[in-house]
């Protein structure tokens, strides 16, 4: 299992993932899940992965064998001439890659995996998408702003309480790191490194590209802090009684 976050931000886009794949509490590996490509001046496109890795590779190779192509219009990440596009030829491979991983192996649920979308093509907005294995997906919008994929559930909380488009990238990746923090102590099959990019509207390359490791001090004093918050917010409520004054 993995964890990956994409929050669309007025002004940009803030990305993380972390690096763990296990196939079991013994064997445990570090692979990279955020890959990203860009042309300055003109669009950046950046994908993050989770599910089945062998599937999820197979896609990310077939992108990057494209670009040595010939045939220019094979080129999905640099040619499609709009971020839809490009999440549309996404969202095929990965259903063709699952769909012949499945018959070749007889199963149905074994090679599933889903893609987050982000970037900005020049003279549009940024974008973010999260591509299902079916190969359908949906977009980021004022009502979803943001995307995880993987496991979700113990960072999810976090975001919801504390985002806010309007605040600032920096801000945006301090949430980003709180959420992974309480995912990371709920669960194993996450784990650092970390990897953070930061694109800024109309930028067309990363603003900020960081790999987080264990030791890094800014996460650590992160993770103290929000147990210590979190202990003091819990101590400040309310003291509940046995008493019947709260009662029902």
């Amino acid at each position: 299992m993995t964890y990956c976050v994409g929050m669309m931000m007025d002004r940009g886009l803030v990305l993380m993932s972390d690096t763990r794949t296990n196939s079991g509490v013994d064997n445990i590996s570090v692979f990279r899940k955020m890959f990203s490509w860009h042309v300055p001046g003109e669009r950046i496109i950046t994908l993050m992965t989770a599910g089945n890795l062998a599937t999820t590779q197979t896609v990310i190779s077939q992108l990057e064998e494209r670009m040595k192509e010939p045939d220019e219009r094979q080129n999905t990440l640099f040619k499609s001439s709009t971020m839809f596009q490009v999440a549309t030829e996404i969202g095929r491979l990965l259903r063709e890659t699952v769909g012949e991983r499945q018959e070749a192996n007889n199963t149905r649920s074994k090679f599933t995996a889903s893609i987050i979308v982000a970037g900005q093509i020049k003279g549009m907005e940024p974008r973010l998408f999260m591509v299902y294995p079916e190969g359908n997906f949906i977009e980021a919008s004022p009502d979803t702003p943001f995307f995880q994929i993987g496991e979700t559930k113990y960072g999810r909380p976090i975001i919801l309480r504390g985002y806010d488009r309007s605040m600032s990238l920096e801000d945006a990746v301090k949430l980003t790191m709180v959420s992974f923090d309480s995912t990371l102590k709920a669960n194993l099959s996450v784990g650092l490194p970390l990897d953070v990019m930061v694109i800024a509207r109309d930028g067309f390359e990363p603003l900020f590209e960081r790999r987080i490791m264990a030791d890094d001090p800014y996460f650590q004093a992160i993770s103290s802090s929000w147990g210590e918050a979190l202990k003091t917010a819990f101590h400040s409520l309310p003291d509940y009684s046995f008493s019947a004054k709260y009662r029902a």
